[in-house]
């Protein structure tokens, strides 16, 4: 049952299309006032129009930020915080495939940076005010597919060796690490901590990249669930009354999932967190990449 979102602020990264685009709107729908985070300009502006006009909302705001670069995250952490003085929920939704090894400017591979380190640096930027507006959620969008992930210390970066799905899939099951432990951090709070699996979704992930991944996404186009289809756990999450007060869990389809047997190892789970603190440079020393 989703409750009315009359008067909370949430904060959707990657919602300038997709998934992340369709979960802004239904929590619009829902009375929240949202502010979506994407990387083109001109998309975004239109997305945040095409909210408002479909939810009935007077404005929907943006903010600008390439999540894939530190730099913008706490950029994109700092505007909000000097625009609003709450935030009631975060979607951390951005990610994306690349079939073609990239480093950022910060020296990590692209897939690890955009799709881990900018939920772990924006959360952490925003924990502050999140802690705030208690009651508050963070919502983290993982997948089915961190089930066939690996965090591979000696190859994190992929400078080994590189594969676009093994990149995709090693974020995603940190995606998931990260959840669980931030989740046992914030038992003391009012703040819960859930990820979700938003089904095989025909978005526009992926589709940039070339080869044989566009093609296998192209031909699955057909079989997969829409965007709208794939917000909806997003949504719930966020919105539901259901899950008031539930934390630490992974879900799919509106209802709690089993996750892989390695993304309940706490070890490696505070392994990632203290590898996380280093790499978005306040642990000890940052890693060579």
């Amino acid at each position: 049952m989703s409750q009315n979102m009359q008067g909370k602020i949430c904060l959707i990264t990657g919602a300038s299309l997709g998934i992340g685009k369709e979960t802004a709107l239904g929590l619009a729908r829902r009375g929240a006032q949202v502010v979506i985070a994407g990387r083109d300009a001109d998309r975004t502006r239109a997305a945040a129009d095409w909210i408002g006009r479909e939810a009935g909302a007077k404005q929907v705001a943006f903010l600008l930020a390439d999540l894939s670069s530190q730099a913008d995250v706490r950029r994109l952490a700092r505007e909000f915080k000097d625009k609003y003085s709450r935030l009631d929920v975060l979607v951390n939704n951005a990610g994306a495939i690349f079939t073609r090894r990239e480093t950022t400017a910060d020296g990590f591979e692209r897939t690890w940076a955009l799709n881990h380190l900018s939920y772990f640096l924006l959360t952490q930027e925003l924990l502050g005010l999140l802690k705030a507006s208690a009651p508050a959620r963070i919502v983290n969008v993982a997948s089915t597919m961190h089930t066939g992930g690996v965090i591979d210390f000696d190859n994190l970066q992929g400078e080994k060796s590189y594969g676009g799905i093994r990149a995709y899939s090693q974020s995603k099951l940190a995606n998931v690490l990260f959840t669980y432990a931030l989740a046992r951090r914030l038992e003391a709070t009012q703040i819960t901590a859930n990820c979700l699996h938003p089904g095989g979704v025909a978005t526009g992930l992926g589709q940039k990249t070339p080869g044989a991944l566009k093609l296998l996404l192209r031909l699955a186009r057909p079989f997969l669930a829409t965007a709208e289809q794939g917000a909806t756990t997003s949504i719930y999450l966020a919105s539901s009354a259901d899950v008031e007060g539930a934390s630490g869990m992974y879900f799919a389809k509106c209802k709690p999932a089993h996750s892989s047997a390695a993304s309940h190892d706490g070890a490696l789970q505070e392994r990632l967190w203290e590898l996380s603190l280093r790499q978005i440079g306040q642990g000890k020393a940052a890693d060579p990449v």
